[in-house]
């Protein structure tokens, strides 16, 4: 089995947009937090933000689980799971990495 770039690519690409999500979802909750107003006028909108914020925040962390998993090319699911996660954050490069995760798929174990 010749190991190729695509696996490396794809999971360099996931870091990358997982990284952007997980920023995002923390900068997210921190203005929520600088909200009071907000939070006061609409019931259960911190519920709704904390719940938006926890799912930004946890798909980022599958971006960036799913890139490492692709550098180390062994589990072909969850590094295409991670590549699912880049698309939602960083259209441009969830696409080539979902791409160039299924073309690696031999390689990994």
């Amino acid at each position: 089995m010749e190991k190729t770039w695509k696996p490396t690519t794809a999971g360099i690409l996931n870091i990358i947009a997982g990284v952007i999500g997980l920023i995002s979802g923390i900068m997210f909750k921190l203005a929520a937090e600088g909200q009071p107003l907000l939070l006061a006028m609409i019931p259960k909108a911190g519920m709704l933000l904390g719940a938006v914020t926890g799912l930004v925040i946890a798909l980022g962390i599958v971006a960036i689980v799913g890139g490492f998993y692709a550098l180390k090319r062994r589990i072909w699911g969850l590094a295409l799971a991670g590549s699912l996660c880049s698309l939602i954050f960083v259209f441009p490069l969830g696409i080539p990495a979902i791409v160039f995760t299924a073309m690696g798929k031999g390689e990994f174990e």
